[in-house]
């Protein structure tokens, strides 16, 4: 069988990340900088990332050795290098010292101030590197009487409000909810990318406020996650009252939810005045489009109590699949309720690609979510699966100067 051919360079090929975060946030912020071409160094301590437990599922043996590692890690780790590193011993701390003298970008989510304690405050980096961007991920930022606190998305969501408008209302049996996903540490992650995007073209401004210098950059979990309340964060700001939870409905759109069907539910999204007599007329309900107390959707807000049980009676009366064509044929969005495996069986979710087979050395043939973006000149790429633990240790340290009995005496004492 034929080689695949290598793919194209990515916009931030020849750039250099080292990864020494963990767990989500971090790991999914460098993935995306990998995907985009970047070289990611993925330091672990000799543990190894926690997520590499956080299973079932697994992939690779079940031997007691830790051999098997967790789906979880394989989300978040591909297009990186391994590096197994002890940084409480001072040969580890040198070691990382020389990747970072040469590095474009550093990433950590170590607990507030834990970074500088391993002798890397920002003085000590702006002295070895002042090109370099350092991403610091925390749970409540830098400073405050919160600084200390561990950061985990699922008390980030409850303590930013996000919980209090996820999920039933209290009068249907419902109560405060989680996303589905971890969402504060992937919004985190994406604004922790778009940061260090950032301070690396304002690096390479000759015209700009930094030319050639780093910088340093704090996101925080907290912060990430009341930035992606947007228009419930301005609900709340401009009414004074506390958003509820209203299920699938939407605070300022009606009707845009879900609705149960004959043997379903569908999802439904009348985002705009023209759709709205259209919905009426696929819905056989013309009588709808004329009536003033529906006139706009101001109105439909406003008398949702009154609107949704006309329309929840007419979705009942036919399939799921006879009201997406339906809806389709009148232009109305509209789409099925799929669970994951269906989602990504989807024709729309093929044609863009969206799952992908890499064959990994150690754990065989794996599936991933694809690359979400296209770049037409400077192609996003997928080039390695996530490593095994320290899978690359002996070339990164050959690759920093180390001769082959200083990396053996470095095994020997357990720095790497």
């Amino acid at each position: 069988m034929a080689a695949r051919p290598a793919p194209a360079p990515g916009p931030l090929a020849g750039l250099r990340v080292i990864d020494c975060s963990t767990v989500l946030a971090g790991p999914y912020c460098t993935m995306l900088l990998g995907d985009l071409g970047a070289e990611v160094i993925k330091v672990e301590p000799p543990e190894g990332d926690a997520t590499r437990g956080w299973g079932p599922p697994w992939v690779g043996p079940d031997a007691a050795d830790g051999g098997r590692t967790a789906a979880y890690f394989l989300a978040v780790n591909r297009n990186k290098r391994g590096l197994r590193l002890d940084l409480k011993m001072a040969e580890g701390v040198a070691i990382l010292r020389r990747l970072l003298a040469d590095a474009d970008v550093l990433v950590e989510n170590a607990r507030v101030g834990g970074f500088a304690r391993l002798g890397f405050d920002e003085a000590t980096l702006l002295a070895l590197n002042p090109t370099l961007v350092h991403l610091a991920i925390s749970g409540y930022g830098p400073t405050g009487a919160a600084a200390s606190r561990p950061g985990y998305d699922f008390v980030i969501q409850a303590a930013s409000g996000l919980m209090s408008i996820t999920g039933a209302p209290d009068a249907d049996g419902g109560g405060p909810s989680k996303v589905g996903v971890a969402i504060s540490d992937v919004v985190s992650g994406m604004l922790g990318a778009v940061s260090v995007l950032a301070a690396l073209v304002g690096r390479e401004r000759k015209d700009g406020p930094t030319p050639g210098r780093g910088q340093r950059i704090d996101v925080s979990l907290l912060g990430a996650t009341l930035a992606s309340l947007v228009n419930q964060a301005q609900n709340a700001f401009v009414s004074g009252r506390a958003p509820g939870r209203l299920g699938n409905a939407h605070p300022n759109i009606v009707p845009y939810e879900t609705f149960a069907t004959a043997d379903g539910a569908i999802a439904i999204a009348v985002g705009s005045g023209r759709q709205w007599p259209r919905l009426c007329l696929a819905l056989g309900l013309p009588a709808l489009a004329d009536d003033r107390r529906f006139a706009t959707n101001g109105d439909r807000v406003e008398r949702r109590a009154e609107l949704r049980p006309t329309l929840a009676a007419r979705f009942a009366e036919r399939s799921t699949a006879d009201w997406l064509a339906a809806l389709d044929a009148a232009e109305i969005p509209c789409g099925p309720i799929n669970d994951i495996v269906e989602a990504f069986a989807s024709p729309e979710a093929v044609e863009l690609g969206m799952t992908v087979e890499q064959e990994h050395p150690a754990w065989g043939l794996i599936r991933q979510v694809g690359i979400p973006f296209r770049l037409a000149g400077t192609p996003a790429s997928i080039r390695t699966p996530p490593p095994t633990l320290g899978q690359d240790t002996d070339a990164i340290l050959a690759e920093l100067g180390y001769a082959a009995d200083e990396i053996a005496r470095l095994r020997a004492r357990r720095v790497v």
